[in-house]
């Protein structure tokens, strides 16, 4: 990993300078669109749009989203895992049968 540089991310038009490692400026730069699309919204749905509190919200929503996204990966590895286990033992007892 090398030496974390500064970058300049912007949110709701205010700049913070951020500390990163060069091979994650890209990531860090996309999370950042990410969140200021998600506070953007918000802000225009908000009847106090505090900049912290939007901030809170955005933060929340995007918490979510991850949640529910490992949520379904975890489903579905195990369901994979299940009909690979299912898989596995037709192919072993197929193989029995057949050196019989």
């Amino acid at each position: 990993m090398s030496a974390a540089e500064p970058v300049n991310v912007k949110l709701l038009d205010r700049e913070f300078l951020v500390a990163c490692a060069p091979e994650e400026r890209a990531g860090l730069l996309a999370a950042a669109a990410l969140i200021d699309g998600k506070m953007r919204e918000i802000r225009a749905n908000a009847k106090a749009p505090g900049f912290d509190r939007i901030a809170v919200l955005a933060a929340l929503g995007v918490a979510h989203e991850l949640l529910e996204l490992r949520r379904q990966h975890d489903a579905q590895a195990r369901t994979l895992s299940d009909g690979l286990g299912a898989l596995r033992r037709k192919l072993e007892g197929a193989l029995q049968s057949h050196l019989k």
